[in-house]
């Protein structure tokens, strides 16, 4: 039937990177949130503090692609638990500056062993240039999602 169209489901990129996705983060989601309470999103954000140092909301937004609600969200939930905490942003009086507290900073290092015991399980049948090359295929799929909805960014 799918000849018809044109149209093979399992063929099709989007829904290929989507099913992967979902695969890669339902799989890690279970372990952070049994072994340390945190959401994805959460985790995505204790990751991008602890890189990045102290961020507005909105950096965020565009550094991590999630939504507003879901950022708001997340870091809510990490101010509850003192990961996160919230100062004046001196460039902008309307908005907060997060950052991690010294307890945000002890739990991304501890899970971070486990965030990369995932990465190598996932990546262990695949050679080092493989490794690589996808990296750099799916930032130019994301480069060319952006640009095609009139995003602009790295």
């Amino acid at each position: 039937m799918s000849g018809e169209s044109g149209l093979e489901l399992d063929q099709y990129l989007p829904y290929r990177l989507s099913v992967a996705s979902n695969a890669v983060s339902g799989l890690i989601a279970r372990a952070y949130e049994d072994r340390f309470g945190l959401t994805i999103p959460q985790w995505r954000l204790l990751c991008v503090l602890a890189e990045d140092g102290g961020l507005s909301q909105v950096q965020i937004v565009a550094r991590t692609m999630m939504d507003k609600v879901t950022v708001s969200r997340a870091a809510q939930g990490l101010a509850k638990r003192r990961l996160v905490g919230r100062s004046e942003n001196a460039a902008d009086g309307r908005s907060h500056v997060l950052s991690l507290t010294p307890e945000g900073r002890a739990l991304h290092a501890e899970i971070t062993p486990l965030a990369l015991a995932y990465e190598a399980a996932l990546i262990e049948g695949l050679a080092l240039q493989e490794v690589t090359l996808l990296k750099r295929l799916l930032g130019r799929v994301q480069a060319a999602a952006r640009q095609l909805s009139g995003e602009a960014g790295p």
